[in-house]
């Protein structure tokens, strides 16, 4: 008797046919996994594939600043009622919106050093002082950059009416402005000397003058002192 009559055939066949299959069966997982991941890939990279977000809500725009009126009962409350007699048409609330726009065109203006367009906004006096700060920072080579994020709140803190000389009557408003800000001055070779680029609270008040009655070219309450507060 041979030693090949002893050899179970019909294991080696079932063992044949099953590696023949395990073979065949990853052939074709690998091919289809492969085609998968590459259809994925595509996807991704597709621009069709990239869908418009409609979960982002649109940009609000931001309210305008709270405003503080004295109520018409206390002293500040009655020089203001008495601004209207004087001149029909004002109100403290148009004022203090005056007053939010001029400060912007203020700020941003002595930042840039127009001059022009602090003339037209300050007293003279004012001014002089605001062309000072200008001109030496001009000639230390500063260069100044300040960025409104946010004007908060404005409050009428004091007022005045003078009695009526050669029969002109001036008014004057004192106004706390609540501001954030980005205030930065850098030397001639960009370097930060004051300020930060960071978002800072700012508080300053400001008193406004006018002439009731006249006009005179250009706003017709402006600037006439300005400091922190």
């Amino acid at each position: 008797m041979s030693v090949l009559s002893h050899i179970p055939y019909d294991i080696v066949i079932f063992a044949i046919i099953s590696i023949l299959l395990a073979l065949r069966l990853r052939s074709v997982l690998g091919r289809r996994m492969g085609v998968q991941e590459m259809a994925a890939v595509r996807h991704v990279a597709s621009p069709r594939a990239v869908q418009p977000r409609t979960d982002v809500a649109p940009k609000v725009e931001e309210p305008g600043a709270a405003l503080d009126i004295p109520a018409p009962a206390t002293r500040v409350g009655g020089i203001l009622g008495r601004m209207a007699l004087v001149e029909p048409g004002f109100s403290p609330e148009k004022f203090l919106r005056g007053v939010e726009t001029s400060f912007r065109n203020v700020v941003t203006a002595f930042a840039m050093g127009d001059r022009e367009k602090l003339r037209a906004a300050l007293t003279p006096d004012a001014y002089a002082g605001f062309a000072a700060a200008i001109d030496a920072r001009e000639a230390a080579g500063e260069v100044q950059r300040t960025e409104i994020v946010a004007i908060q709140s404005l409050a009428i803190q004091d007022a005045d009416v003078a009695e009526p000389a050669q029969g002109v009557t001036r008014g004057a408003i004192d106004v706390l402005i609540i501001s954030r800000q980005i205030s930065l001055l850098n030397d001639r070779d960009s370097q930060p000397l004051v300020g930060t680029e960071s978002v800072t609270e700012f508080s300053d008040l400001w008193r406004f003058e006018r002439v009731f009655g006249a006009q005179t070219g250009g706003a017709s309450w402006r600037l006439a002192a300005a400091r922190a507060a």
